[in-house]
C-alpha cells in the first residue's frame, strides 16, 4: 500500500470512530458531570422529572421541561406530538438552540426523556445525550443536587436539515410491509386484553415487550446491558438485525418513545413510533384487535 493510500485509510478509520462516538445516545453520570463542569455555554441540561420533583431537588443548572409541554390532545382525546412550529417555540423557551448540546434526564428510566430524544431526532438536532439512570443514579452516587429553579434565557430555535423518519401513522400500521415488525410495549394485561372489555387487546401481528423490562431497578434505573436487551428482543420474537424496520406503540406514544430510545441506543436504524397508538387505533371499530398472548 502506498503512503497516500495508507494515509487515506487511517483518516477514514479515524473519521469512522469519531462518527460512532458522535452517535452515542446514553452517557453515564461521570461523563455528564465532566461535561457540566466544563461550563460550556452550548450545553443545555434538561430535567424531565415531574414538576414537583424538580422543585424538591434536581441536578444543578437543569432547566425543567414537563412531558405535557411536548404533546397536545385532539378533540377526540388522542394525544399527539406538537406541530413543528410549536415544538420550536418550546425548545427556544428552554434555551435550546440549533447548535445546543442537549443533555436530558428524568427519574423514571428514560420514560419522559425518551420523548424529547425522539422529537429531537425527528427534527434532525445533531447533539443529544441521555444520562443513563438519570436523577436516581446521580443521587445514589452522592452527586450534588439543588432546589434552585433555573430560568432559561429564551432563544430562537432555527430548524436545520431534515431529521430522521421516525413517526408512524395509523395508515403505516394498518398497511405495513410484512417485513416491518410491530412491537407493543404496554403491560401484559393491556396486551392480552381485558375479558370484559370488547375493544381491548393488541394489534394483530404485534409482538410484546413491556417498556419497563429495559430498566434495571437494582442498578439505579439504568438501562440493562445491551446483551440482555438484545436477548429480550429475541425472546419477544424480533430479529436483532439493526436495520430491521420496527414500529413501536403503547397507549398514547409515551412508553413507546422510551422504547425508541432503547432501540436507538442499541443501534437500530429504522425505528418509528406510532404516535396515536392504541388511543387512536381502538377508536375504529373495523380495525381488528386480538386478545391473548398470540401475536
Amino acid at each position: 500500500m502506498t503512503r497516500p493510500n495508507r494515509f487515506l485509510l487511517i483518516l477514514v478509520l479515524l473519521m469512522s470512530g469519531m462518527a460512532a462516538q458522535a452517535r452515542q445516545v446514553m452517557i453515564d453520570t461521570a461523563t455528564a458531570a465532566r461535561l457540566l463542569n466544563e461550563r460550556n455555554p452550548n450545553i443545555v441540561l434538561i430535567d424531565m422529572s415531574s414538576g414537583l420533583q424538580y422543585r424538591r431537588f434536581h441536578i444543578p443548572g437543569a432547566v425543567h421541561l414537563g412531558y405535557h409541554e411536548l404533546v397536545f390532545r385532539r378533540r377526540d382525546g388522542v394525544s399527539l406530538r406538537l406541530p413543528d412550529e410549536r415544538l420550536y417555540a418550546v425548545l427556544g423557551s428552554k434555551g435550546i438552540g440549533r447548535n445546543s448540546h442537549v443533555i436530558i434526564y428524568d427519574d423514571t428510566g428514560g420514560l419522559n426523556a425518551g420523548r424529547l430524544f425522539w422529537e429531537l431526532e425527528r427534527i434532525g438536532h445533531a447533539r443529544v445525550s441521555i444520562i443513563d439512570g438519570g436523577l436516581v443514579a446521580w443521587i445514589l452516587e452522592g452527586r450534588k443536587v439543588t432546589n434552585r429553579v433555573v430560568k432559561p434565557r429564551p432563544v430562537r430555535y432555527l430548524p436545520g436539515k431534515a431529521g430522521r423518519d421516525n413517526v408512524a401513522s395509523l395508515t403505516d400500521v394498518v398497511r405495513r410491509d410484512p417485513r416491518t415488525w410491530l412491537l407493543d410495549v404496554r403491560s401484559r394485561e393491556e396486551y392480552t386484553g381485558w375479558p370484559r372489555v370488547r375493544r381491548s387487546g393488541h394489534i394483530p401481528g404485534a409482538r410484546w415487550l413491556a417498556w419497563n423490562q429495559s430498566v434495571d431497578l437494582e442498578r439505579a434505573f439504568r438501562l440493562k446491558p445491551a446483551k440482555k436487551l438484545l436477548q429480550a428482543l429475541a425472546q419477544a420474537g424480533l430479529p436483532v438485525k439493526k436495520d430491521t424496520p420496527v414500529i413501536l406503540y403503547c397507549q398514547s406514544g409515551h412508553r413507546a418513545a422510551q422504547s425508541y430510545l432503547v432501540l436507538r441506543h442499541l443501534g437500530f436504524t429504522r425505528v418509528r413510533v406510532y404516535d396515536g397508538s392504541m388511543a387512536e387505533y381502538s377508536r375504529y371499530p373495523r380495525l381488528p384487535l386480538r386478545k391473548g398472548m398470540t401475536p
